[in-house]
């Protein structure tokens, strides 16, 4: 239920560490085999010559001197701005607002996810089975859902504690007026922290 795009994190994640890994690797190499550090300092001797080469295609005025220069400390920077914007993309999705609802003139009315996070943690208050219980709100495509955590008991029926939040989210729903889309996660101890049992609707 995040804004966060995994395939594309996955992918972006897997280049870097492509990159990094390979990076690494040469500089080991270049540490380690005699040849390879002659390589690697033939080719960065070429790539300072090109450089000085290619920075007098385009001059500037000193202190600045190429066209190139500029792009050069341009690009980084732009890249770093991307960067930062992408980052602050990333995740996301939770709201403090659980249903909203203009009434034209009149004004608006709003209902915060705290209420209904209340109102859910006191219902099971009583149930010896759950240990404790987190909710929250969050957006996805199919608009606000609720995220719903439990903390079973040892030994407790995962079916029975389902069926029991399921009554509490039909009536959340008819106290809405609208059916809520909700995720409820399940788990007890440290096995089923690993794989909880999950349960959407």
């Amino acid at each position: 239920m995040r804004n966060t795009n995994r395939a594309l994190n996955r992918v972006l994640l897997t280049l870097v560490g492509i990159v990094l890994l390979g990076t690494g690797a040469a500089l080991i190499a270049a540490g380690t085999l005699p040849w390879f550090a002659d390589l690697w300092a033939t080719t960065a001797s070429s790539v300072r010559e090109q450089a000085r080469s290619l920075a007098g295609t385009a001059p500037l005025p000193e202190p600045v001197r190429s066209w190139w220069l500029v792009l050069g400390v341009a690009v980084p920077l732009v890249g770093a701005a991307l960067s930062v914007a992408w980052l602050a993309s990333q995740g996301g999705g939770k709201t403090p607002r659980l249903a909203e609802q203009s009434e034209g003139t009149a004004g608006r009315t709003v209902i915060d996810s705290g209420l209904i996070s209340t109102a859910i943690r006191e219902a099971l208050s009583g149930n010896t089975d759950v240990l404790s219980t987190s909710v929250s709100a969050w957006e996805s495509r199919r608009g606000t859902a609720l995220h719903i955590r439990l903390e079973a008991r040892k030994g407790a029926s995962p079916r029975d504690l389902a069926d029991t939040v399921d009554q509490l989210l039909r009536k959340t729903d008819a106290w809405l007026g609208h059916p809520l889309p909700a995720l409820v996660r399940i788990t007890s101890g440290t096995r089923t922290q690993l794989a909880g049992s999950r349960r959407a609707r």
